[in-house]
């Protein structure tokens, strides 16, 4: 039976910017190896599978070569599928069960909210390969559950950075996030984000990576509330409110295909 497959850009209101997801609903089960094929197929940096849940829905993520543990601009392209298809009205709740634990979807006017987990960078060892591959030292290094962070002291060094990534995927962390202070009237902070290590060179806008980014620089500025832009070609921004353990992500989403999945 042939099954909706839509490509959603995320934390962008135009198309052909942000980061872009696959999204697809499914029926039933199917097994690891059929997922994994399909991201493949997608080639993008996450697809998402959706599915019924007794509380909601399943919901998982793949790169082209693995399953990840959290992504956030495939939450939003999966929520922004399930108001936009109708599945759900525009007044619910969006409820995800995945990988990483209950995950929460809600519209707020032209955006969508969602509710993650924050996790916390702390300051850590420099891995070796970490310099030569970025090409600059950072002020400061830490680590994420997922990610290496390096925090820069101006926003064009991060802008400017091309990183050796035959170096950078040497370094052990899902990916590396590169980040500077703000450079624009009303953008706190400004990101990049390499990931080699999962075949996404670099990621256009990273959800999850702001869970790391938003305490970061909450704390390093003294406000709860922020907003991220991540320097990628693609560029995108994300609203970030700290609420302790949790984040909340802010973005738009834009559909740029529908289609339909018949393998």
């Amino acid at each position: 039976m042939p099954r909706p497959l839509w490509i959603i850009d995320a934390f962008t209101d135009r198309p052909f910017a942000g980061n872009p997801a696959a999204v697809t609903f499914l029926d039933g089960v199917r097994d690891d190896a059929w997922h994994q094929a399909v991201a493949a197929e997608m080639n993008l940096a996450e697809t998402a599978f959706l599915s019924p849940h007794e509380d909601g829905y399943s919901l998982r993520w793949f790169t082209p070569t693995v399953e990840v543990d959290l992504c956030g601009h495939a939450t939003l392209a999966s929520a922004h599928f399930l108001f936009e298809s109708l599945r759900l009205r525009n007044d619910a709740v969006a409820r995800f069960h995945t990988r990483s634990g209950l995950l929460t979807a809600r519209r707020a006017g032209d955006f969508i909210e969602l509710d993650f987990p924050a996790t916390h960078a702390t300051e850590a060892a420099t891995p070796p390969d970490l310099i030569p591959a970025l090409g600059v030292a950072p002020a400061w290094v830490g680590r994420s559950i997922f990610d290496v962070v390096a925090r820069y002291h101006d926003a064009a060094t991060v802008r400017g950075m091309r990183p050796d990534m035959a170096l950078l995927a040497r370094v052990p962390a899902r990916g590396v996030i590169v980040t500077a202070p703000g450079d624009e009237p009303g953008i706190d902070f400004v990101s990049r984000f390499f990931g080699p290590e999962v075949a996404v060179p670099e990621d256009p806008v990273t959800g999850s990576a702001h869970c790391a980014l938003g305490p970061l620089w909450a704390e390093r500025l003294g406000k709860r509330v922020l907003v991220g832009f991540q320097a990628s070609p693609r560029g995108g921004v994300v609203k970030v409110e700290v609420k302790g353990e949790r984040v909340c992500l802010g973005g738009q989403a834009v559909t740029v295909v529908k289609g339909e999945l018949l393998a």
